[in-house]
């Protein structure tokens, strides 16, 4: 496999939509960005970011995250979700993540992904 090169970057964006906002207050209660669903779009950003650069055959997928949900992101909001490649080995990458809506940090963490032959994976 081909070195992959540390400190790299990407940024996606997404909406927050209905499906991303807490329920737990009832139908009265905040619209606003769920735990859950801002770390699956951060664990997505590293999965995509390593699918342009990972060989043809290869994927990863999630082991470990480390995040912290700081701030509200209220529905309709668009949230910014960066990554940056701290570390990479034949079978692990490790990532900095953080979401921001707006100026503001609404969460921040490290994400560990463990890197995976999909034809080998799949027999498991």
């Amino acid at each position: 496999m081909a070195e992959i090169q540390i400190g790299k970057t990407r940024v996606e964006t997404h909406v927050v939509a209905d499906e991303d906002v807490i329920t737990f207050l009832g139908p009265g209660g905040a619209r606003v960005l769920s735990t859950p669903r801002m770390i699956l779009f951060m664990e997505r950003t590293c999965r995509n970011m390593m699918a342009e650069l990972l060989p043809e055959g290869f994927s990863t997928v999630g082991m470990h995250v480390n995040i912290w949900h700081m701030a509200a992101a209220r529905e309709g909001s668009p949230v910014d979700y960066s990554v940056e490649l701290l570390k990479a080995t034949s079978r692990r990458c490790e990532f900095k993540v953080a979401a921001r809506c707006g100026d503001k940090l609404i969460g921040e963490g490290t994400h560990l992904r463990a890197i995976v032959d999909v034809r080998r994976f799949g027999k498991q």
